[in-house]
């Protein structure tokens, strides 16, 4: 980690701390002018408060820490110094939603010192961009060769209003879970990403930028509408553990006038380092097919046996239509020895195949297919034997080409060490030093049971894709999904960074095999997620042959997963959202509800001046809707241009997904819109005859 110093100034031109008497209030204003954050002592505790087009969202609240045998460091300060700073620039991602972002913001350092002994300093650093505020808390280190043991983070947001809410319980060892939707006044705990909406629509979302080496961090309750930061403790009660300089994760507030606008925030990338590799070029975004949809519907098991799921055969069947159907990748899960012993110390070889996978042939076999192959390592959450093989696992992988793990820390039993808790501290620091064992062998990480995202794939962007969400397989045997729930995630987990959720089930009954479980979306909708849910690394999670011949596919085939432009189009939190993405020359639009079937008209005025576009729509059939008819597609085509604003009606449950690619030089158009022609109805496909 970088020192108090150096993560305190910029690397750009920052005015000198100003020579006459120190301000009583500084404030730090976006390039906008609409968003504020201002800091303050009350009394000689520092507080803050945010306010956004002059009307004030965040009352003044705490920041400060208790610590172990040290005494708090929350009050009796002096502003001492003041530095401010701005930046303009732009840079360049590896992959993601959008191929640049601009770094627009400006900054203040405010300097504070206890003025009684032992006459501490603290600096609270604050940066306004035009989507949302953020700060964070630094200290030197003052204890020498000592540890200090933070306590308790007594970082605060003090709510102007009892706002809406959505929110999941802040346990510190899951994410997955469905959303409350409460006000702020009957919040319990609750993690972060925690999103909320006034009565008059604007939203707001609180998370953390930058998570390294600290604790991840829930909201807990207050009274009314505050809120305090929890941490995830250590088994002796510390919350973090500092060796040096003490400095915190970024403390996150988006702001948007709509949800919408939210969807095409920025700042939790812009507040973490440039990327920390020299090289990328083996970094692939890719969409993939995955040996273990099979095990959740129950057709197939994780362990050796009569319907082991990861065979050889098995496996160079799933290659075989992979490579058929114009998908890149292959996720194979249940291949290693130790899943029969799952929840057991030293359960799982990484490196071990089951007798009946011959790893090298398959490997070499989607080699010749023009398929890449990632491998799943499920630890249980037992990372003493993780770390004693991870070496000789990775080598072997990266001998082999495999190009990506999926990694799952999945635990049964309890076996992390000592009490630990998947979000504390030493959780947090395995993440990290997994993922950089993976950088040394290149390797792209998938991670389930992840520590949440904080913006760390910008510095570490082989870190593509993370579970931390209650997903698809949910519906195979979990009480599924209900159709609300992929209307909430866009503006709370998916605000976090990328989010492997695997859609794409077109078999919505699993017609054979778990007949009380069931997908609770029409297939449209299905489709729609590939473009509102974002992932560089897209799972499409269903059997493969259940694509093969179904015109619908198309869709999965053609869709990219980076992205160079997002819009949000339309949304509201919890009812529907439509997105637009751009990949070259050609935008895709993805658009969802939850129960309720609904129409919304969509202006083109994001295509080019001048150009035709061959539209394609994936839309819910006339009488679709997610419990009785959700197979019903309908795949209409039109010509469309930046001066057409289509209808798009979506069934309860339902979806649309949309293709609009330019139309070349001699070749034919369809009719223009609203004229169109419809290509293919399908109400009665069954998976029991795709085959």
């Amino acid at each position: 980690m970088n020192t108090v110093k150096e993560s305190i100034v910029f690397a750009i031109a920052i005015a000198a701390a100003t020579a006459f008497a120190q301000p009583e209030r500084v404030e730090t204003r976006s390039p906008d002018g609409r968003l504020a954050i201002a800091l303050f002592l009350e009394d000689g505790a520092p507080r803050y408060e945010v306010t956004f087009d002059g009307e004030r969202y965040v009352e003044p609240s705490a920041l400060g820490f208790r610590f172990r045998n040290e005494e708090a460091l929350a009050d009796g300060f002096e502003i001492v110094g003041v530095e401010r700073a701005e930046r303009d620039e732009t840079w360049e991602t590896v992959w993601g939603e959008f191929a640049e972002i601009r770094d627009r913001h400006r900054a203040a350092v405010v300097e504070l010192r206890e003025t009684r002994e032992p006459g501490r300093t603290l600096f609270i650093e604050t940066r306004a961009f035009d989507d949302g505020v953020a700060f964070r808390l630094s200290a030197p280190d003052w204890n020498g060769d000592g540890t200090i043991e933070i306590m308790d983070e007594l970082t605060e947001f003090r709510f102007a209003g009892d706002y809406l809410s959505w929110w999941i319980p802040g346990d510190f060892d899951s994410y997955e879970y469905l959303h409350n939707v409460t006000r702020l006044s009957e919040v319990d705990s609750a993690h972060t990403p925690f999103t909320m909406e006034t009565d008059e629509g604007v939203c707001l979302s609180v998370h953390e930028a930058a998570l390294y080496d600290y604790a991840g961090a829930a909201l807990e309750p207050k009274g009314g509408a505050a809120f305090e930061i929890r941490l995830a403790p250590w088994p002796d009660g510390a919350k973090v553990k500092v060796e040096g300089d003490l400095l915190t994760p970024w403390r996150t507030i988006q702001i948007a006038e709509d949800a919408a606008s939210l969807l095409e925030s920025t700042m939790i990338l812009n507040l973490n380092e440039p990327c920390a590799l020299e090289d990328v070029s083996w970094i692939e975004p890719m969409k993939s097919f995955g040996i273990f949809w099979s095990n959740h519907i129950g057709m197939t098991d994780l362990f050796i046996g009569e319907t082991h799921g990861a065979t050889t055969e098995n496996a160079k069947r799933y290659i075989d239509y992979a490579a058929e159907l114009g998908v890149r990748g292959l996720l194979i899960e249940g291949w290693n020895q130790g899943w029969e012993r799952w929840g057991e110390p030293n359960a799982f070889s990484f490196t071990e195949p089951y007798p009946d996978f011959d790893l090298e042939g398959v490997v070499e076999y989607a080699r010749e297919k023009g398929v890449a192959i990632i491998v799943h390592n499920e630890t249980g959450g037992d990372i003493a034997a993780y770390d004693a093989q991870i070496d000789s696992a990775y080598a072997l992988y990266h001998r082999l080409g495999i190009m990506a793990i999926k990694s799952g820390y999945s635990r049964r039993g309890g076996v992390l060490p000592d009490d630990q808790w998947r979000h504390g501290q030493w959780m947090v620091r395995n993440y990290q030093r997994h993922l950089e064992k993976a950088a040394e062998y290149k390797l792209m990480i998938n991670a389930h049971e992840p520590i949440k995202a904080t913006g760390t794939s910008r510095t570490w962007p082989h870190m593509t894709t993370r579970e931390g969400v209650r997903g698809m397989e949910y519906s195979a045997w979990g009480g599924g999904n209900p159709p609300s729930h992929t209307a909430i995630i866009p503006f709370t987990r998916c605000l976090a960074g990328p989010v492997d959720y695997t859609p794409g089930v077109f078999d919505i009954f699993f017609e054979g095999y778990r007949g009380d479980n069931r997908i609770r979306t029409t297939v449209a909708k299905q489709l729609s997620l590939f473009v509102v849910l974002f992932s560089p690394i897209q799972t499409a999670v269903d059997l493969p042959w259940n694509y093969a011949g179904r015109p619908a596919y198309e869709f999965i085939r053609e869709v990219p997963t980076t992205w160079d432009e997002t819009r949000g189009l339309f949304g509201k939190v919890g009812a529907y959202v439509g997105v637009a993405r751009r990949s070259g020359e050609a935008w895709f639009i993805g658009a969802l509800t939850d129960e309720k079937a609904r129409a919304f008209e969509v202006p083109l005025d994001f295509l080019d001046e001048g150009e035709r576009y061959r539209l394609t729509a994936y839309a819910d059939g006339d009488s679709a809707d997610w419990i009785e008819r959700p197979l019903e597609v309908k795949i209409w085509e039109t010509t469309a241009t930046r001066e057409d604003v289509i209808t798009l009606r979506l069934a309860p449950g339902g979806g649309a997904a949309l293709s609009i690619r330019p139309i070349g030089d001699g070749e034919d158009a369809p009719p223009p819109y609203p004229e169109r022609r419809t290509l293919f109805e399908g109400a009665a496909w069954s998976a029991k005859n795709s085959e």
